[in-house]
């Protein structure tokens, strides 16, 4: 069977967008068992309630929910066990050491795809957001919307 090219999604988090500032992005892959990559494959995961943290000098993905495979029998693995991510050393330690500045940081997945064949799921270090920044942002949304729609109604000469 030839291995897959390119990047194919299968799960993205658009909360954590909303609820966060994201920071800088990672990309780590995940230890799964054969039940989990068959479960994902077909694209039963949700990274709703999914957060990362340190255990033991490793970076683990907790509460990442992935259904159990229809097909499996007793091999079937727990929905949502806690997954050990793969990255290197050095992106451990800097992630680490800003996670414990105590800066407010936190590290959130916030899409989960097969690059060439691999599940990798993309993190980010986010900073909360507090209730009026999401409204600002909010409201400069819908400003630049209200700003392109009137752009498109002068240049067909509507108004």
């Amino acid at each position: 069977m030839a291995k897959e090219q390119g990047r194919k999604l299968i799960a993205s988090n658009k909360k954590a967008r909303h609820d966060y500032a994201i920071l800088k992005t990672y990309e780590a892959g995940l230890v799964l068992a054969g039940t989990e990559v068959k479960s994902l494959r077909e694209g039963r995961a949700s990274l709703v309630d999914a957060f990362a943290q340190e255990h033991e000098g490793e970076i683990m993905l907790y509460g990442l929910h992935i259904a159990e495979y229809g097909y499996g029998s007793w091999t079937n693995h727990a929905p949502r066990r806690t997954r050990k991510l793969l990255l290197h050393r050095a992106e451990i330690a800097k992630i680490l050491g800003q996670l414990r500045d105590g800066n407010g940081l936190t590290l959130v997945p916030l899409s989960m795809y097969f690059s060439e064949g691999w599940a990798k799921v993309e993190l980010g270090m986010a900073r909360g957001l507090k209730s009026y920044d999401k409204r600002q942002i909010l409201a400069e949304r819908d400003a630049q919307k209200e700003i392109a729609r009137e752009m498109g109604r002068r240049l067909k000469g509507r108004r």
